[in-house]
């Protein structure tokens, strides 16, 4: 495999994973010592890609969607995430933006953020991201339907 195609499919797992490109920068600099993936030789491309195996990224194993979340209050934070987008709230639609959200919003507070929030299993963490963007929402003037 090339280096351009290693570069392309490592592109692809961050993508995958949500992950944007100062924490693939960091992921790189921790796995090979280099945070530039033009830096890097074949080998150093290939432990790049590795590490996102490690993290759950699955080369050629989707049809371009995510596959849902396991857990239920996981998908719900997908739900409101994508009605705050919906109504041209957010910047970044996905995965990707709910993941950037999580990390500026709760990295302080938590003192790490996971990479993926479909591989979240904390529960109080969980909640503390349903109950924030409910908020947004709630300040945006959109309606949340409750059977409750």
């Amino acid at each position: 495999m090339t280096d351009r195609r290693l570069q392309k499919l490592i592109f692809a797992g961050c993508r995958e994973l949500g992950i944007d490109n100062d924490t693939r920068r960091d992921l790189q600099l921790v796995t090979t010592g280099k945070d530039s993936l033009g830096d890097m030789t074949e080998a150093e491309q290939r432990a790049v890609v590795a590490a996102l195996k490690e993290k759950g990224f699955r080369p050629g194993g989707h049809d371009g969607r995510r596959p849902k979340a396991d857990r239920s209050d996981v998908r719900f934070a997908h739900v409101l995430w994508r009605l705050l987008a919906d109504h041209g709230e957010v910047q970044m639609r996905g995965a990707a933006g709910l993941n950037a959200f999580i990390r500026r919003r709760f990295a302080d507070a938590w003192g790490s953020t996971p990479i993926d929030i479909d591989r979240m299993q904390d529960a109080a963490q969980i909640r503390d991201v349903i109950e924030a963007l409910k908020s947004w929402c709630r300040r945006s003037g959109i309606e949340l339907e409750t059977g409750k």
